[in-house]
């Protein structure tokens, strides 16, 4: 059995504070060719994941918030939000599930924030997303000002 504790959750939050993406995941599922995922992921507001989606091969993504407060978006094929919700323990909303080939993005709005994520596999960095063209790269220097408009959005 594994125990995910608050102490765990803690750590792992710390480690994502001094890493310069401002998260880090700690990987449950044992190789890349695993057809399950799981993972938790922390992530410390500024950090930015820019919008993609999973598609060929189609995959499905949920995440169920441990600690902190996490906003997921999804997007149309155009770059417009169409759905939100805001994830924290103790409120109405606790996870989502993304399905195959629809647009997503998280915002981090709090620090220490932990998810639990779940996604089909294997992972293959070749294939595993496609990032939105309409969307900034993690390293365009007008990551920061998108990140700054969706946040804004919320």
């Amino acid at each position: 059995m594994i125990k995910i504790s608050k102490s765990w959750i803690d750590d792992l939050s710390a480690q994502a504070r001094k890493k310069s993406r401002l998260r880090t995941n700690y990987n449950f599922h044992k190789t890349a060719e695993d057809t399950l995922h799981r993972m938790l992921n922390a992530m410390e507001p500024g950090t930015y994941v820019q919008p993609h989606k999973h598609e060929n091969p189609d995959k499905r993504e949920a995440f169920i918030i441990l600690s902190g407060k996490v906003a997921v978006l999804s997007f149309n094929e155009t770059g417009q939000v169409e759905d939100k919700a805001i994830l924290a323990p103790g409120t109405e909303n606790l996870g989502v599930e993304i399905p195959p080939g629809r647009y997503h993005s998280l915002i981090s709005l709090e620090s220490g924030t932990v998810l639990y994520e779940v996604k089909d596999g294997p992972y293959d960095v070749a294939n595993d997303k496609t990032f939105a063209s309409w969307a900034p790269a993690e390293d365009d220097p007008e990551a920061e000002a998108y990140l700054s408009r969706l946040t804004a959005l919320i």
